[in-house]
């Protein structure tokens, strides 16, 4: 059986009160806290820093999920390890020297994630799966959130996982990132991931912490 994890992303938060989001979510049924970290060069939005992330974790109950959609993040990994992340997850797009970013991630002892865009195919994962503890398919195009979750991303997913049942590697994950809410999480779940970043589905639902909870039902 699967480990399930719910990790809402604070990206869809209300900013002007980011304290009570936090403290919302060390209350509630989520499992990790994801931080969608943006530079405006990799992607057409900038989003948190590093002192952002370094007041998250003062308070932060939970695993911190750092996605870098950053140019260049080997140039960042110790600094993030330091700021609070326990996961952090880099692009298959970004990287000059790929194998040497995940490595660098497992050296300062955190879980190194890759992610892929939708247009990336799932091919350039398999080579790399002893180097990685997460893979994350992307189910938008990164930058932005609010987007439609895409289905056509769910055999990348089914790959992913018979690959890592073929191989063996049951201590990995398979994370969906866009577009996640109760109509798309289940399908999602089907196709072989098990942990699911959910932003717009539960900030802007009347009650967020009631949301969480319905999608870890949903998957009951």
């Amino acid at each position: 059986m699967r480990n399930l994890i719910i990790a809402p992303s604070v990206l869809a938060c209300d900013f002007l009160n980011i304290g009570s989001e936090i403290q919302m979510l060390n209350e509630s049924k989520a499992d990790w806290i994801h931080i969608d970290v943006m530079d405006g060069v990799f992607v057409p939005n900038i989003s948190f820093g590093f002192p952002v992330l370094e007041a998250i974790n003062k308070v932060a109950t939970k695993v911190l999920d750092v996605h870098l959609m950053i140019e260049k993040p080997e140039q960042y990994i110790t600094t993030f390890a330091k700021a609070g992340a326990k996961v952090i997850t880099v692009h298959y797009e970004a990287c000059s020297d790929l194998l040497s970013t995940l490595q660098s991630i497992r050296s300062v002892g955190k879980r190194a994630g890759l992610a892929i865009k939708p247009q990336t195919p799932i091919s350039v994962v398999e080579e790399l799966l002893n180097e990685i503890d997460m893979i994350l398919v992307m189910t938008v195009e990164p930058g932005f959130g609010g987007q439609s979750f895409m289905e056509s991303m769910m055999p990348k997913v089914e790959q992913a996982r018979k690959w890592l049942r073929d191989k063996k590697l049951s201590d990995t994950w398979i994370q969906v990132d866009g577009g996640i809410s109760l109509s798309t999480i289940k399908r999602a779940f089907e196709a072989g991931a098990d942990t699911f970043v959910a932003g717009s589905a539960v900030y802007k639902s009347e009650d967020p912490a009631a949301m969480i909870r319905s999608l870890r039902s949903a998957l009951a």
